[in-house]
């Protein structure tokens, strides 16, 4: 896993943070590398759970993009959202 210059993990709370790691299994699995682009840092919507310290941003996969999205919904599972961004993939703790 690489983290652009700038981007802090060490505020995301514990279950987003865990999520990092079953992420970049995911990527490596499929011959890609996991790039964290953003938690709190930088300009997100009102309400975002970035601010909360519960979101990251990742850059997206080159290949294999839809496989990558599909096994990472089911592997984090109901109490995080994954959603593809223009240019990155965010994920999400928003427990239901």
């Amino acid at each position: 896993m690489l983290i652009k210059a700038g981007v802090d993990i060490s505020r995301l709370k514990r279950e987003i943070r865990r999520s990092l790691s079953v992420v970049e299994n995911i990527y490596n699995k499929y011959n890609e590398e996991l790039i964290v682009t953003s938690t709190y840092e930088g300009n997100h919507g009102a309400g975002s759970l970035h601010y909360a310290n519960d979101a990251y941003d990742a850059r997206k996969a080159n290949l294999n993009r839809q496989l990558i999205i599909d096994e990472t919904k089911k592997k984090l599972g109901k109490n995080f959202d994954v959603v593809i961004e223009a240019n990155h993939i965010h994920v999400e703790y928003d427990p239901k």
